[in-house]
């Protein structure tokens, strides 16, 4: 099979929501009828009949564009398609000594705090130095662009380079494949804090838009009002403290698409405090009088990234089946930066 073309990093955020194809089969001709699981088993180099049946369990084997079970009996023609809710990767991964902020571990998933500035898988122009390269060494696996399809150490879902916050890692096939499906249906509980700006009109809302590439830019994604275009999104937010020309917020993701929250907000006007991308380094509230200009550029030397964090995860653990949540602390960019927007505020009043 052909490697897939190099993906950007900063495009990679969250892409769960659609099913990716890495493998495909056209049964022969002459094939003789045969259970899916058997002939995937045969036909898949390096994946064992175990994790063939794990992925058909968690509907990520597909005949044509219909999942399937494990008794489906493959036939001359058939296309046979094995998907996963995220790309697969095309580049080797080579294990580097990088410390992690591992904050649980067990046999089968690993849940990791990430800093801002850490890309979370190897790409263009970012092959080493990266989450997944750190993750590599602490697991102790050495993979090649094709091997076994990440089977072990693989991140499910992302977050962008620059907002901090929570991931889990699936340690094993069964886990791999059960927290994928999880992503999949919109199971995983995950709330994002992020300081944005201007004062929000309401107390709380819901932004229901589908997201697509910026036709202008392709490192942008935009809203679309355009039902057949675009990706479905759904982010809901409320405002936990209001600090005179910016507010800090609380999102949780319905979907998760990529730059979903950056996005949704900015078109909102309300652009993330910082986020370059969608104009939140420019100055969108406040006075023109230039002690407040150099007020907001010590702001941005503060938290020099889009001021958004990752707090909470939560999921069913895919072997005991016991709901896990996870809180990580705001860190210290963003904490300082509410701080003295709390005190400006304050001394405006």
């Amino acid at each position: 099979m052909e490697p897939k073309a190099q993906i950007d990093p900063e495009l990679l955020e969250e892409e769960q929501e659609e099913l990716f194809e890495h493998f495909r089969f056209e049964v022969d001709p002459g094939q003789d009828p045969l259970r899916i699981d058997k002939y995937l088993s045969a036909h898949m180099e390096h994946t064992s009949r175990h994790r063939v049946q794990c992925a058909i369990k968690e509907g990520f084997v597909q005949v044509g564009d219909k999942t399937v079970k494990a008794n489906y009996i493959v036939r001359p023609g058939d296309v046979v398609r094995f998907v996963m809710p995220y790309r697969r990767r095309g580049v080797e991964i080579i294990p580097q000594n990088i410390a992690l902020n591992i904050v649980y571990e067990d046999d089968d998933v690993l849940v990791l705090d990430k800093p801002a500035g850490m890309v979370v898988h190897p790409g263009h122009g970012h092959y080493e130095g990266t989450l997944v390269n750190a993750l590599a060494y602490h697991l102790g696996i050495s993979q090649g662009p094709d091997e076994g399809d990440d089977r072990m150490g693989v991140l499910v879902h992302r977050i962008d380079k620059d907002t901090s916050g929570l991931l889990v890692v699936a340690k094993t096939e069964e886990a791999q494949l059960n927290l994928a499906h999880q992503f999949f249906v919109h199971s995983i509980e995950r709330r994002y804090i992020a300081i944005v700006w201007g004062d929000m009109p309401a107390d709380e809302g819901t932004v229901d838009a589908n997201l697509m590439r910026d036709p202008s830019d392709r490192l942008r994604f935009c809203v679309t009002t355009d039902p057949d275009k675009g990706k479905h999104a759904v982010t809901h937010w409320k405002v936990l403290e209001r600090l005179g020309f910016v507010t800090l917020v609380e999102c949780k993701l319905e979907t998760g698409r990529t730059h979903q929250i950056r996005v949704h907000l900015s078109s909102l006007g309300h652009p993330i405090f910082g986020d370059e991308r969608y104009g939140g380094t420019q100055i969108r509230q406040g006075t023109i009088y230039a002690k407040y200009r150099q007020f907001i550029h010590n702001c941005f030397e503060i938290c020099p990234r889009q001021a958004l964090h990752a707090r909470t995860l939560g999921f069913v653990h895919p072997r005991t089946r016991e709901f896990m949540d996870f809180v990580s602390p705001v860190p210290a960019d963003m904490t300082g930066l509410m701080e003295k927007w709390r005190r400006w505020s304050a001394n405006a009043d």
